[in-house]
């Protein structure tokens, strides 16, 4: 199954069908939830990329610093990251003379990989998953999975609080208010919907049939 994605500018065609030019604060408060839940969506991918799941990818190096002249830089902006095959990452350092640092780095990271320096290129194997490793990785697709949907409920009950202080404000009516907070439900459902979508397909892969992640 591919990733499931509504686009922003949908969801607000979609949740804001009859409001009224007049009351533009409405307008702007499912402008900001909207924006606040799809960079919610962003930061829950991005934790997924990084969680080694069996397979080789670049973006489990995502959070890979390498001390570079004395600063601090991401791996990607001192050397290029590829994917050969689907047990292999490669680095190749622009200078040479990083090698050293970046494999430090890579260790310094913890992330369970063992880097290979031949002089030239660093090679990393991802090893297959165990039994073990699986059942932590379940444990920490929950947890990713758990905090991003507390994330986005928290949106929708702050949108719930500003709907309410509009009506309180009489600057909507008691009608409007159900109609936004139905609204409010259908933008929460349908980003949990993404986010376990996501997280299934990152947690299953290569696991056993009876584990679930959701």
């Amino acid at each position: 199954m591919g990733r499931l994605f509504c686009p922003p500018n949908l969801d607000f065609e979609v949740f804001m069908p009859v409001v009224s030019a007049s009351v533009p604060a409405l307008r702007e408060l499912f402008q900001n939830l909207t924006s606040r839940m799809e960079k919610a969506v962003g930061d829950f991918r991005a934790a997924l990329a990084s969680v080694r799941t069996g397979r080789a990818s670049i973006h489990l190096l995502d959070g890979v610093r390498v001390e570079y002249y004395g600063t601090e830089m991401p791996l990607n902006q001192v050397a290029t990251v590829h994917a050969p095959d689907p047990q292999l990452i490669t680095i190749q350092p622009y200078d040479a003379s990083t090698l050293g640092a970046i494999e430090k780095a890579i260790r310094t990271a913890d992330l369970g990989l063992n880097p290979a320096n031949d002089g030239k290129l660093i090679r990393l194997p991802v090893p297959p998953l165990n039994e073990e490793r699986r059942k932590e990785l379940v444990k920490h697709l929950h947890k990713i999975l758990e905090d991003h949907r507390t994330a986005i409920r928290n949106i929708r009950r702050d949108g719930n609080d500003g709907v309410k202080k509009l009506k309180a404000e009489k600057k909507i009516s008691e009608d409007e208010e159900r109609r936004r907070a139905e609204a409010l439900q259908k933008l929460l459902d349908t980003r949990e919907e993404i986010l376990e979508s996501d997280c299934g397909e990152a947690g299953t892969e290569g696991l056993p049939d009876y584990v679930s992640i959701t």
